[in-house]
């Protein structure tokens, strides 16, 4: 019986130069690939946060607005008031304006026109929107009254205001 002869290779062992370079070839399409996620995944994060500043921004000029537009004063429900250039709370440099004008079909309804203002990169930027208003006591002010000075602040307080029947 014949033995079968391994086969030799002249004394030459190892990866001729091209099983190399296609080895760099796959591993750098790897590296590249998941380079790319990271950069694609850091951009959606830094997206998702300012989002959320923007979002967070919004709900603090909403709230901002129903306790400022239409002031308690002297056991009255008063305004509206025109909002200037006030600051955002909780964002830097960040103001806006608020200007209310009534429904002629619901006189506690009201449409606030809104403007908010900020830099970005030395540009200055601005975004505007429209609302609608009732025209009554700030949650909070209820709450405040209710609870704290024991008044009832939840009994009546959108017709608190007015001597045409609100």
């Amino acid at each position: 019986m014949k033995r079968a002869c391994p086969r030799t290779s002249n004394g030459r062992e190892g990866f001729t130069i091209v099983e190399v370079l296609l080895a760099m070839f796959i591993l750098l399409l790897g590296a590249t690939a998941i380079i790319g996620f990271l950069t694609f995944g850091a951009a959606m994060t830094r997206h998702a946060q300012l989002r959320t500043a923007a979002a967070s921004a919004l709900d603090a000029v909403a709230a901002d607005i129903d306790h400022q537009l239409f002031p308690y004063v002297d056991g009255e429900l008063q305004g509206p008031v025109d909002l200037e250039d006030r600051a955002v709370p909780g964002a830097e440099n960040v103001v806006y304006s608020a200007k209310a004008a009534p429904n002629p079909e619901n006189d506690r309804e009201w449409r606030v026109d809104i403007e908010m203002t900020w830099k970005s990169a030395g540009v200055k930027r601005s975004k505007k929107w429209s609302t609608l208003r009732i025209r009554e006591l700030a949650f909070g002010e209820r709450l405040r009254r209710e609870f704290i000075e024991g008044k009832g602040g939840f009994k009546n307080t959108s017709r608190a205001a007015g001597s045409n029947g609100e």
